[in-house]
């Protein structure tokens, strides 16, 4: 694949990632040393760098202590395993947004993922694409959404168990079914507030009530739980 590191596209990319991060904190966690020299090396990602590591020990030990906003992770590290990096930092730092690259494209990797708490799954091979996975991860989750590409989604789906799980068994509302779909797009609550022309305080109690009513933790893994089992479109 050429890649042009001169377009217009990258430019806009770089000023988007500039703007999004400005005053954020963000932790690196990668087991390929080129891959992660060259992502902290990316001007507007190095200038919101607060740990750099190649190990799940390193760079959970980078979490506990910093609380950073946002931890990039790739699955494969020098030892540990990205995934597992995911899972314990969110119980480390209860506000971090994690965006984990995946290098294999099975159902059971993302899903091992997405069960986590990963806010972003992004495959390696869209990087340089154009197709925008990684820009929109970081404007998505730092507002608030979570981040699935169509890909990773279409990938749930197609996969998911045969056995269908009625929303009605929920007693979920047209409301609510209404906000959990946009939700699963990956819009944040001021987003689905405007979309729906609602306040944003009734958009937040509708997420509430959904994450209640469907027994998982939080809007990510209600959006999971929701994509996994056909509620969306």
């Amino acid at each position: 694949m050429e890649f042009d590191h001169h377009s217009e596209v990258l430019a806009s990319a770089r000023e988007k990632c500039r703007i999004v991060l400005e005053g954020k904190k963000a932790s690196v966690c990668m087991g390929d040393r080129l891959a992660l020299n060259s992502f902290c090396l990316v001007k507007p990602i190095f200038n919101c760098i607060i740990s750099a590591s190649t190990t799940k020990a390193e760079g959970l030990k980078a979490v506990s202590e910093h609380q950073p906003d946002i931890l990039f992770v790739t699955e494969d590290l020098e030892q540990g395993y990205g995934i597992g990096l995911v899972k314990e930092a969110k119980l480390a730092c209860s506000q971090i947004k994690a965006l984990i690259f995946l290098r294999r494209e099975t159902t059971e990797v993302v899903n091992e993922a997405l069960d986590a708490g990963a806010d972003g799954v992004m495959f390696v091979s869209s990087v340089g694409t154009g197709r925008g996975d990684f820009i929109h991860a970081l404007l998505t989750t730092l507002s608030g959404g979570i981040y699935y590409p169509a890909d990773v989604r279409e990938l749930i789906r197609t996969n998911r168990n045969e056995e269908v799980v009625d929303p009605l068994d929920f007693s979920l509302t047209s409301r609510e079914l209404e906000v959990l779909d946009i939700l699963v797009a990956g819009f944040s609550n001021k987003e689905i507030a405007e979309s729906l022309f609602l306040s944003a305080e009734t958009v937040k109690s509708h997420v509430s009530t959904i994450i209640s009513k469907l027994g998982v933790r939080d809007r990510t893994q209600a959006a999971v739980f929701a994509i996994r089992n056909g509620f969306s479109r």
